[in-house]
């Protein structure tokens, strides 16, 4: 079944991306996860201005932001559709509104997308006020998924107002001024 599923996956470049992006969210918040769960006092420790050992508290909250972002990783990746949760989809999700077999895909991009940008701004103060590399590291990360999000809202949704085409915006007319070239064609084609 997954087999099939990737192979009908690569012969479509727009879903490319859409998967691209679930997944290179659920790897980039796994990555930063990893070590809040396994090492919380290493980190901790690190993020600490004086030398003192983190208190339990701090411990606490580490883990479970690890924990919170393994979750939300595993719910982009299941709320997409990127994966197939049962053996009778014979086909992968559209991001179509009205594509049952995912229905909450193109609000999980937008909620997750949303969320990649207001961190990367977050890592981006932290970065000027402290000038550590890992605030550095952080923003480009969540720049580069929250991107990749907002390329998939503008092309790959039903509701992109961008065409994939022209690149220009669908929602344009030409009033006040009128394009007679295409007037021409339109009345050629109904004749």
């Amino acid at each position: 079944i997954l087999l099939k599923h990737f192979l009908w996956l690569i012969s479509y470049p727009v879903l490319q991306v859409f998967y691209s992006y679930a997944y290179s969210t659920a790897g980039w918040l796994s990555l930063q996860a990893i070590p809040l769960i396994g090492m919380p006092q290493m980190i901790a420790r690190i993020m600490l201005e004086e030398a003192r050992q983190p208190s339990q508290i701090e411990v606490y909250f580490a883990r479970c932001l690890g924990f919170s972002l393994l979750t939300i990783a595993a719910l982009t990746i299941m709320l997409t559709g990127s994966i197939p949760l049962s053996s009778a989809v014979s086909e992968a999700v559209s991001t179509e509104d009205s594509d049952p077999k995912a229905p909450y895909a193109v609000p999980t991009l937008v909620v997750t997308s949303v969320y990649h940008a207001i961190s990367a701004f977050y890592a981006y103060t932290w970065y000027t006020t402290t000038d550590q590399v890992v605030f550095a590291v952080a923003m480009v990360g969540y720049f580069a998924v929250g991107s990749l999000g907002l390329w998939c809202t503008l092309f790959a949704t039903s509701h992109g107002k961008i065409s994939r085409k022209t690149g220009a915006d669908k929602r344009t007319t030409g009033y006040p001024f009128d394009n007679r070239v295409a007037e021409r064609k339109h009345v050629e084609k109904s004749e």
